[in-house]
């Protein structure tokens, strides 16, 4: 089976823990999820004896979606710096929209020299940095970009600088774009949700780091916008301008290509390995991962269908299926390379001081998931995955909508031969 293709570091890490488990159950003489056999020198040679594989997505190896002609991180450093993307030279614009009537006593912006610098964010960043976990995912993209830890200043603590007054309903922002207007990308959030988060929820931040480090160019640094509970159009890349407006509507460039650009992230499940064919009495490993979006994740089932049984056509997403429950593998030891020993900092939020997660899996992040398939009889099958939420809705409900979000069931062949 083909494998999706997510970052190589969370496909190594899913490969690691998947085997793991595996062994774990006494599973040799089976294929594996490297495509080799867990014979006696896989036995032999035991994954607990192995390094944890990484958690964490490192900067270079998120999957990337970006727009520019030229792609502002490829600019030399003399015009990067001109035009303030590098974090000696970065500036901030929080402004009235001109076009409407917000009421803002003290703008800041590049025109009266008064814009937020890098050095005011990290004044800020002294009191107010908040550091938490989040995937970066395309609502148009099966499979996720990455997994961080993102930190930044809360955009509601720069927001408030600006003594913002009345009239004023969203936020705009957008990065920096060539000054070509053919080349602007935007979106914006309701001012609710800038300045006051959900229950449980992290706030919208400027960001500044990724795993410890600085944010490159690449992945939107010096400053990029992080809305946790949002796919990656939301946390516009090379934040230059954010603009306070009384509009009711959103600006979204998204918006032009028949988005829901208010969608939460959904809970969904990927397979990542899974024979296409077995023998009969063959245990058949499946293996995937699952990404949590703004529901959670309770559960991650397996359903097995003969091909050639029919499905009634009032029941399109298989609710009434038999479906089997796999096991969502634990929390990681290991958090990423790039940060000191693989462990995470202080002040991560929503984990204790030892590092641990509250509980798991968190939303916003990805979890392993495996079962085994035992007993199946020769024939032609399909197998699906699915996801369960936290309020016990399977995917891909409640919101099986194209446009707001991808987390169409997933399906992979299986023939079993005698």
């Amino acid at each position: 089976m083909k494998r999706p293709t997510i970052s190589p570091e969370i496909y190594d890490q899913h490969k690691q823990v998947t085997r793991r488990y595996l062994i774990g159950l006494g599973l040799s003489g089976v294929a594996s999820i490297t495509a080799e056999s867990l014979n006696a020198k896989d036995r032999e040679d035991s994954p607990a004896n192995e390094p944890d594989s990484e958690y964490l997505t490192p900067s270079e190896e998120f999957e990337t979606v970006e727009r520019g002609d030229p792609l502002p991180y490829k600019l030399s450093l003399e015009q990067r710096l001109r035009v303030g993307m590098e974090r000696k030279t970065w500036r901030l614009d929080i402004i009235p929209d001109p076009d409407s009537d917000p009421k803002v006593e003290s703008p800041m912006s590049r025109e009266k020299n008064n814009a937020l610098s890098f050095k005011d964010l990290m004044e800020l960043a002294k009191k107010k940095s908040v550091k938490f976990l989040k995937v970066m995912t395309c609502n148009n993209m099966q499979t996720p970009l990455g997994m961080g830890l993102w930190e930044g200043v809360p955009l509601r603590d720069v927001i408030w600088k600006s003594n913002p007054k009345s009239n004023i309903r969203r936020a705009f922002y957008y990065g920096h774009h060539n000054n070509d207007p053919k080349q602007k990308f935007q979106s914006s959030l309701p001012i609710g949700r800038v300045l006051e988060d959900p229950p449980g929820d992290h706030p919208v931040i400027l960001c500044y780091k990724l795993n410890g480090q600085w944010l490159s160019g690449e992945r939107g640094g010096p400053v990029r916008m992080i809305v946790p509970e949002a796919y990656g159009f939301k946390s516009v890349k090379w934040l230059k301008s954010v603009i306070l407006t009384n509009e009711p509507a959103a600006n979204d460039t998204y918006g032009d290509g028949n988005n829901d650009i208010d969608s939460w992230m959904k809970t969904m499940s990927l397979f990542i390995h899974k024979p296409e064919t077995a023998r009969t009495g063959q245990a058949i490993p499946v293996t995937g991962i699952a990404q949590v979006g703004v529901g959670g994740l309770s559960k991650v089932q397996v359903w097995i269908k003969p091909k050639n049984k029919d499905w009634p056509k009032d029941d399109p997403y298989f609710t009434k299926a038999p479906w089997k429950n796999a096991e969502i593998l634990p929390a990681p030891d290991n958090w990423g390379a790039e940060l000191p020993e693989g462990k995470l900092p202080k002040n991560v939020r929503f984990f204790s001081e030892k590092g641990k997660p509250q509980h798991w899996p968190m939303r916003y992040t990805i979890a392993h998931w495996a079962t085994v398939l035992r007993n199946i009889k020769p024939g032609e099958y399909t197998v699906y995955c699915r996801t369960i939420d936290d309020n016990g809705i399977p995917q891909p409900l409640p919101r099986p909508f194209r446009k707001s979000g991808r987390n169409a069931i997933d399906e992979s062949p299986l023939n079993v031969q005698s």
